[in-house]
């Protein structure tokens, strides 16, 4: 069973940067496609940027390309998303997920991932 735990967050100033991480227990995380979500209050859960087992693949929402970067580094167990000129509208929770059948496709929606950590607060402040 993989569990996941984000870290990272915290209050940044527009303009600013972070970066987080998303350490995996269990000894499948190199197989496994990965993710980030955001969720903002009163808002619905979005995606973010996902990343395939190799870190060869890469996919992002149209509202973070260019700005955030998604990697992962398998021998550490872990998935990071850096995040650069950020703004308010970037303020949320962030969530990391996986999708814990081996090799799979990446993917963009959250129902095709079935393990989720237990988020991050990202706060941008103007």
């Amino acid at each position: 069973q993989v569990q996941l735990l984000e870290s990272g967050g915290g209050l940044v100033q527009t303009g600013g940067s972070l970066r987080l991480s998303c350490a995996a227990s269990g000894r499948t995380f190199s197989s496994l496609t990965m993710a980030w979500f955001r969720q903002a209050p009163g808002k619905e859960r979005e995606s973010v940027a996902t990343i395939n087992w190799s870190g060869e693949s890469t996919a992002y929402a149209d509202s973070v390309k260019g700005r955030f970067t998604i990697s992962r580094d398998n021998a550490k167990n872990t998935v990071y998303l850096q995040m650069n000129s950020l703004n308010t509208e970037d303020t949320a929770v962030y969530y990391c997920a996986a999708h814990t059948t081996p090799w799979g496709p990446i993917q963009l929606i959250p129902r095709g991932y079935d393990t989720w950590g237990q988020g991050t607060q990202v706060t941008v402040s103007s």
